[in-house]
């Protein structure tokens, strides 16, 4: 199977500059993330090669990344098997971004921002809206995504960062199962503009406030339609 049949067109361009490793990352990761190395299942070293067009070593590589990362398991000599994720270890990781995201938006109303920096994260919440009124949730996440992304960033933590992007990469491994079968976000489109307001308002109490309550929904909407649908390791 070629690179293109499992990613689409696209990776090959956006990969020159990169190292093989990189690419590897990034493509076993988009894999895993679309459940197309399914949670449980065991591939050979030689199989992600040859399924990637790479040679083995990039792969080896990129896998002992992916280890560290949370995503799967190396087994010496038996290649690696990707790992489950449970209902217990989405609350957990929720309850992890619900605090950290929520001192992001508290640091960030601290702050003397300017329009410019509130730029993206605007514009994201623009998206938001409009992928709601065309029903396109596949685009609706992704602006959900910069959004929060850009909370982190305004707050200005590199640490908290760091801590935050090793766990997205989980959320998005869900997400992808439950996009379609949660209720129309439009609350949450509400919630990051009034967080937004509480910024610029420079009140960081609410700011804080609201983010939480909006991460707590988001969290037991989440572990919740895991259960209903048997989603119980993903």
């Amino acid at each position: 199977m070629s690179i293109e049949t499992d990613i689409g067109p696209g990776l090959g361009r956006d990969a020159r500059g990169k190292s093989s490793t990189q690419v590897a990352i990034e493509i076993i990761k988009k894999l895993i993330l679309e459940n197309k190395l399914p949670a449980g299942s065991s591939h050979l070293e030689s199989e992600l090669a040859k399924r990637l067009g790479m040679s083995r070593t990039p792969i080896r590589e990129a896998t002992l990344i992916l280890e560290a990362q949370g995503l799967l398991e190396v087994k010496p000599r038996r290649g690696v098997k990707i790992l489950a994720l449970s209902t217990e270890d989405m609350t957990e990781i929720y309850q992890i971004l619900t605090e950290l995201e929520g001192l992001s938006a508290e640091l960030a109303a601290k702050k003397d921002l300017t329009d410019e920096d509130f730029a993206t994260a605007e514009h994201a919440i623009a998206n938001m809206d409009k992928a709601l009124e065309l029903d396109e949730r596949e685009a609706w996440a992704i602006a959900d995504e910069v959004f929060h992304n850009e909370l982190i960033r305004l707050g200005g933590n590199s640490r908290i960062a760091s801590i935050v992007e090793m766990y997205n990469d989980q959320v998005r491994r869900v997400r992808s199962l439950t996009l379609y079968l949660r209720p129309s976000p439009t609350k949450s489109n509400d919630d990051h503009r009034n967080v937004l307001r509480a910024i610029r308002a420079r009140d960081p109490e609410r700011a804080r406030s609201l983010h939480t309550a909006h991460r707590v929904q988001a969290g037991k909407i989440l572990t919740e339609l895991l259960q209903k649908f048997g989603f119980h390791h993903v």
